[in-house]
């Protein structure tokens, strides 16, 4: 009996988002034992290592500081500098030259050969060339046509004289060539049969003869003597290969094998533990000696800066700010209100000036040439601002009196 509500169709489940299946558990395989020797090897191995590493990472902390620092403050900035200059030295030259005069001559001249070179030539070509070349061609035409009337009467001559002439004679040489071919045919027949028969029964019998009876018997005996001759030397050669395997077996591949498997099998492992164990101290000893060289530069940078930064920044703050703001408040401030207050009086003593000395100008003027004649009105009949306009009085030009 299924206890589990079904869902019913065309509803759409629901599924809680924390309630997620469960992912299926990786079995991780447990590590190698590590033997005695590699345990033996690994304290000794990194505390030496640690000891030849650290000098070496503090020694290159300290020059990627100075790199860095150095190419902040001088290497960047020179290299700017440098492009700049290149920049101006050699790129804006060529720049402007190319765009101020050689794109300018360069127009200049594809103008100046359009109009000596392509104009004339088009000129040349459409009232000289093409007029002079349609009456070749009517000419020619017409000598065509004529040469065309002559060669057919030619032909029709040469077609009569072929029909009526050549081609009957011609039949009957074709008459007399083929019953000469005929009776050549039954001659060459009868000589080629007389001649087969005698190379049959003179030459192709007897050396049948001599193949079956004497050819063949003695080919089959050489052949088995060669077959014996190198059954013998394929023998003594094995033989001999066989000997020479095993002295080369028991003097070197045995003795090699044994060193290989006895000897520096062995070895090699040993190197290859020592090597791992080295090449993993090294890491681990890297790794130390970067936070070695990291709380060693934090130590220089906190004394550095509790001993130079520190002592500057309260100097700078309990001395030189207070003198500062009175040599400021009892000095510059008043200097600069004063330096204000003449400014601000020679500014409007300029002005006063400047003005007194135009209003002398137009007076010199008025003096020389009268006053200026002023502008009269012209009645636009356009109301004024304060009469509102009317259909009386209209400004169109269909309404105007």
């Amino acid at each position: 009996m299924d206890l589990e509500k079904r869902p019913r169709e065309g509803s759409e489940t629901r599924v809680d988002p924390r309630e997620r299946p469960a992912e299926p558990t990786v079995r991780r395989e447990p590590e190698a034992p590590e033997g005695c020797l590699a345990v033996a090897i690994r304290i000794p191995v990194r505390i030496i290592v640690l000891v030849l590493v650290v000098p070496v990472r503090m020694l290159w902390d300290a020059l990627v500081v100075a790199g860095r620092f150095l190419n902040d403050t001088l290497l960047r900035p020179l290299g700017r500098a440098l492009l700049w200059l290149g920049r101006a030295v050699f790129v804006w030259p060529f720049l402007g030259l190319w765009r101020y005069v050689a794109v300018p001559v360069g127009k200049a001249l594809g103008w100046l050969g359009h109009v000596l070179v392509v104009v004339p030539l088009v000129w040349l070509y459409r009232y000289v060339l093409t007029p002079v070349g349609h009456a070749i061609a009517w000419a020619a035409r017409g000598v065509g046509a004529g040469a065309g009337w002559i060669a057919r009467g030619v032909g029709a001559a040469l077609g009569w004289v072929y029909a009526c002439l050549l081609t009957p004679v011609g039949h009957a040489v074709m008459w007399v060539v083929k019953g000469i071919g005929a009776g050549l045919a039954a001659l060459g027949i009868g000589v080629w049969t007389v001649l087969a028969w005698l190379a049959t029964y003179l030459v192709v019998v007897p050396a049948v003869w001599l193949y079956t009876w004497l050819l063949a018997p003695v080919g089959r005996a050489v052949a088995w003597c060669g077959k014996g001759l190198v059954w013998v030397l394929k023998m003594i050669v094995t033989g001999i290969g066989t000997g020479l395997y095993w002295i080369a077996r028991i003097l070197f591949v045995l003795p090699a094998l044994a060193l290989w498997r006895w000897v520096l099998t062995p070895a090699g492992r040993v190197l290859a533990v020592i090597g791992r164990e080295v090449w993993d101290a090294l890491g681990h000893a890297w790794r130390v000696a970067g936070h070695i060289s990291l709380a060693v530069g934090r130590l220089l940078g906190t004394l550095l800066r509790w001993i130079f930064v520190e002592p500057v920044r309260w100097v700078y703050r309990s001395v030189l700010t207070p003198v500062g703001h009175v040599v400021r408040d009892a000095v510059l401030r008043p200097v600069a209100d004063a330096a204000r207050s003449v400014r601000r009086a020679t500014r409007q003593a300029l002005a006063g000036a400047r003005e007194s000395v135009r209003q002398a100008r137009a007076d010199f003027r008025r003096m020389l040439f009268g006053a200026p004649r002023q502008p009269q009105p012209v009645d636009r009949r356009e109301p004024s601002e304060r009469e509102p306009r009317t259909l009386g009085s209209s400004t169109t030009a269909l309404t105007k009196d």
